[in-house]
């Protein structure tokens, strides 16, 4: 005769289960687009019900320095963007519109002025005569809409047809700079006007990742646990993943297609932090080889280890720059940095020194 459990021990079970039930209740979910968007992008997750995006001069910009306003997409939608002037033009009252602009694409979760991104706007135009350029993607903060991958690259174009048409910047005057997710965005956007025969002056990758299958593969939330739990064990994961992803984000693939349509000019910055708890410094590693490999052609795991060696500077044991050069003036550069975690790399030095080497030191001091 079986003997009964104590309640309390059917208590305990049922708390040590808990957490597993409501896990693989997350990973059934996360198979129907609609929680699946919502897992990745984490659109509504934001500070709107106690934060004035309309005020940005409660994130300590000077008044009228910068100015909210909209973008309409080519499928509808209505972009919230920020124009951020520089503080020198600001200072000087000047009417004229600067000869240098950046376009910012931040990360997942929260809006425009959420978390680190102000900090990462006053350390690119503070000192600078960079204008930046931000926005908000569709179903984030103020925009209209929901996010998908197809999406958030025409909101990113939306940005660069305003630059462009509107503000009159040349492409060779623009630097597009992405941060996690946002580096998506701009492999994405940039692989469109590549095919076009649009150059920019730069792409700058910050804390970037080649496909989101693989991120997802080896994502850890804190930097601690697996996001794919014992899943990510098996062998097959990534191919699994990217059959049931509906947004696949293929940022390796898309960069090898920049660098094979470039036909003047290309400057590829990857900046990543050593200890990046979110997202692998080694992700750089394969968005390096992608786009280095359209020019260097095919070599094995150990050739092309070699060869890159050969491209690399050790700066110290947490880091290093890698820096490929071709005859056509395409430069694929590759930067290991210590510090900074996943974000406040941004605003970090490596990432501002990264979009002087895109503008070719203008905008500086030196130029």
């Amino acid at each position: 005769m079986a003997v009964p459990l104590h309640p309390i021990l059917w208590a305990g079970i049922g708390v040590a289960a808990a957490p597993l039930a409501f896990y693989i209740a997350l990973i059934a979910l996360g198979v129907i687009p609609f929680f699946q968007r919502h897992f990745l992008y984490a659109h509504t997750v934001n500070s709107l019900w106690w934060s004035d995006i309309n005020a940005p001069v409660g994130w300590g910009f000077a008044k009228n320095q910068v100015t909210p306003f909209g973008l309409q997409t080519s499928d509808g939608e209505t972009i919230y963007a920020w124009h951020i002037m520089p503080l020198p033009l600001y200072l000087q009252h000047e009417t004229t519109v600067a000869t240098q602009d950046l376009g910012f694409f931040h990360g997942n979760a929260g809006h425009i002025a959420q978390n680190i991104r102000p900090a990462s706007y006053h350390a690119l135009t503070d000192t600078s005569s960079y204008h930046v350029l931000a926005i908000d993607y569709r179903g984030f903060g103020h925009s209209t809409g929901a996010p998908d991958e197809k999406g958030l690259i025409l909101d990113a174009a939306a940005v660069v047809d305003w630059a462009i048409n509107v503000a009159n910047i040349p492409p060779n005057r623009i630097v597009l700079l992405g941060h996690s997710l946002g580096t998506a965005v701009v492999s994405g956007v940039a692989e469109r006007y590549a095919l076009q025969g649009v150059e920019f002056a730069g792409i700058v990758l910050v804390a970037a990742f080649s496909d989101l299958a693989t991120m997802l593969s080896g994502y850890r939330f804190g930097g601690l646990v697996p996001a794919l739990g014992p899943f990510a064990l098996y062998p097959s994961i990534h191919h699994v993943l990217d059959r049931v992803l509906v947004d696949k984000w293929h940022s390796a693939d898309r960069l090898v297609n920049i660098v094979r349509h470039t036909k003047k000019r290309l400057r590829i910055n990857l900046v990543h932090a050593k200890n990046d708890k979110d997202i692998p410094w080694t992700e750089d590693n394969k968005l390096f080889r992608a786009a280095a490999s359209e020019t260097i052609g095919t070599l094995d795991d150990d050739e092309f280890n070699t060869w890159k060696e050969s491209c690399t500077v050790r700066t110290s044991s947490d880091s290093f720059v890698t820096t490929w050069k071709t005859g056509d003036d395409i430069i694929i550069r590759q930067e290991l940095f210590p510090y900074g975690g996943h974000n406040e790399i941004l605003s970090f030095a490596p990432v501002s020194l990264a979009i002087m080497r895109s503008f070719d030191l203008e905008g500086t001091a030196y130029d």
